[in-house]
């Protein structure tokens, strides 16, 4: 849809003027390009990663983590030490990542939805256990307190 568009936007310096304008031709195939080629394909063997002129599989055994650099694509840190970008891969698809790395990923959404049940389950706990000691209490108290007379 952005390169239909792309075309549409170059087309009015192309038609007003073809001799210094038809160079514009090449954006739109170029962001075709770039968009048919830059991906992250992930498998349960590992990632595959395609940039604008390479190809590079990872095993997931070589991959220690992932980074998540602000405004930017993912980048996989690998046990010897370097980094790989990870065009097209953010922070939002790292749920997807995790179930396909066959849990050698851990998914911190899970984990953060985990720790927040749990930590409900004890405070519901600690209200209920409350509630249970409070009215012992109010009974207790009732039984045992009496009103003051009025002097005169």
């Amino acid at each position: 849809m952005a390169c239909a568009f792309l075309l549409f936007a170059v087309s009015f310096p192309i038609f007003g003027w073809p001799v210094a304008f038809s160079w514009l031709l090449i954006l739109p195939i170029i962001a075709v390009y770039l968009v048919a080629r830059l991906r992250t394909t992930v498998s349960p063997d590992g990632l595959e990663v395609r940039s604008t002129f390479s190809k590079r599989t990872l095993a997931w055994d070589d991959v220690k983590g992932f980074r998540f650099p602000k405004r930017s694509w993912a980048r996989a840190e690998l046990t010897d030490g370097t980094e790989v970008t990870l065009p097209a891969v953010s922070f939002v698809r790292l749920p997807e990542i995790a179930i396909a790395s066959g849990g050698r990923i851990t998914d911190p959404y899970a984990s953060a939805a985990e720790a927040f049940a749990a930590k409900e389950a004890e405070e519901e706990a600690a209200a209920e256990s409350e509630a249970e000691s409070g009215v012992e209490s109010d009974n207790a108290d009732n039984g045992s307190v009496q009103p003051e007379e009025k002097r005169q």
